[in-house]
């Protein structure tokens, strides 16, 4: 399966460009030290075997209450409003009304939040199998509606984050090849925010990609809460 991903990297190397962040030569001393170029952050990512043993959805609570406890927008609605192009209309119970948002992993422009869904770039599953099985729930329902890093929640049409479901990127790509990039980036900084592992095969096609068209793409890490 990760061959039929992949393939065409070479071309696509001359169409993708890299994250819109600075390179680290360029940045303070004090920035420079959180932003890495994707190839030696992925040195920093520990390969294992991955477990599915006991994963459950309702071990990952989510939509918590989100960051303000008043406004009455959980988590799903504030990625929302935070990735509108055009920001939508906020009322009572925050009910969102009209708005215009595009979601990345397949190009499509939505105007309606209900056909929208806010999908965890490395899914729960995924997680659970990379290492939060062996976690507390407090820390499983922080991971679940981490509001605190770019790239970890994603508003998305949801034919596209049904494709993807469980996936990872050596079996599943934007379908947007222009995005690649930006979702490996996505991906790599939410496992090493939060110390999930990698499987071999999905290693190994990320390292295709930070090797290929991605090789100067750079990666802001980030710690995530305890």
């Amino acid at each position: 399966m990760m061959k039929n991903v992949l393939r065409g990297l070479t071309p696509l190397a001359l169409i993708l460009s890299p994250l819109a962040v600075p390179s680290p030569a360029l940045l303070s001393p004090a920035l420079a030290a959180n932003v890495v170029l994707l190839p030696d952050a992925l040195a920093d990512i520990p390969e294992a075997t991955e477990d599915p043993e006991g994963y459950r959805m309702s071990a990952f609570p989510h939509w918590n209450e989100g960051r303000d406890l008043a406004d009455g927008c959980d988590t799903r609605a504030e990625v929302l409003l935070e990735e509108a192009v055009d920001a939508p209309t906020t009322g009572s119970g925050c009910v969102l009304t009209g708005g215009r948002w595009t979601s990345y992993y397949d190009g499509q422009n939505v105007t309606d939040s209900a056909s929208l869904r806010v999908d965890h770039v490395v899914s729960l599953d995924e997680a659970w199998e990379s290492g939060a099985s062996g976690w507390t729930a407090a820390r499983r329902e922080r991971y679940a509606n981490d509001l605190g890093a770019r790239g970890t929640l994603v508003a998305v049409t949801a034919r596209s984050q049904k494709d993807k479901a469980g996936r990872d990127p050596a079996d599943w790509l934007p379908s947007e090849s222009a995005q690649y990039c930006r979702y490996v980036t996505d991906w790599v900084s939410t496992k090493l925010r939060w110390g999930l592992s990698a499987d071999k095969e999905e290693m190994d096609a990320l390292k295709l990609l930070a090797d290929g068209p991605c090789e100067e793409t750079v990666v802001v890490r980030s710690k995530a809460p305890q």
